[in-house]
């Protein structure tokens, strides 16, 4: 019997919105609020966790399809996808430890179909509504936008955080 995975929230916007820089903000917040935060996040870049040269590095090089790497701080898998499937975001979260997390964030994967808070701000030159959909319960932005929803300032993560932290109450 598996264990129920935590609710799953999306942070999603155009590149160089800045979703890393309010998470970066927002996690201290919520984790001040005793909630839990796990995070995955999408790249559309080839990334790489390890180190060439140390052990780990080459004995996954050598061939492993799972490689997990534990220290007394803190432990991480990777796993080869030579296959590259789309990513199932489902699968990724049923990773996490669930009795160790409250909430997971998503940064990005804007096309899922899970509730997601939108960041929108004009000067990135993008249409907001392209990333509108019935998943959204709200946009934080910079201005004034028209969403007839619920919206935030982008620039105070203490308001996004207590937005995440009711909608997770409920």
């Amino acid at each position: 019997m598996s264990a129920r995975l935590p609710p799953m929230l999306a942070i999603a916007a155009y590149s160089g919105t800045g979703k890393t820089t309010l998470l970066k903000q927002v996690i201290p917040a919520l984790r001040q609020r005793q909630i839990r935060v796990g995070l995955i996040k999408h790249t559309h870049h080839d990334m790489d966790v390890d180190t060439p040269g140390k052990d780990s590095y080459e004995l996954r090089k050598a061939g492993a399809d799972q490689t997990l790497v534990a220290s007394d701080r803190r432990w991480a898998l990777m796993t080869e996808t030579p296959e590259q499937q789309p990513l199932d975001l489902a699968f990724l979260a049923s990773r996490f430890d669930t009795a160790n997390v409250d909430i997971i964030l998503v940064e990005g994967f804007k096309h899922e179909r899970i509730s997601k808070i939108i960041l929108y701000r004009a000067s990135v030159g993008r249409p907001l509504g392209e990333m509108l959909d019935e998943h959204v319960i709200a946009v934080a932005s910079d201005r004034s936008v028209d969403y007839p929803g619920q919206q935030l300032d982008i620039n105070d993560p203490q308001a996004v955080a207590n937005f995440i932290a009711d909608w997770l109450e409920k």
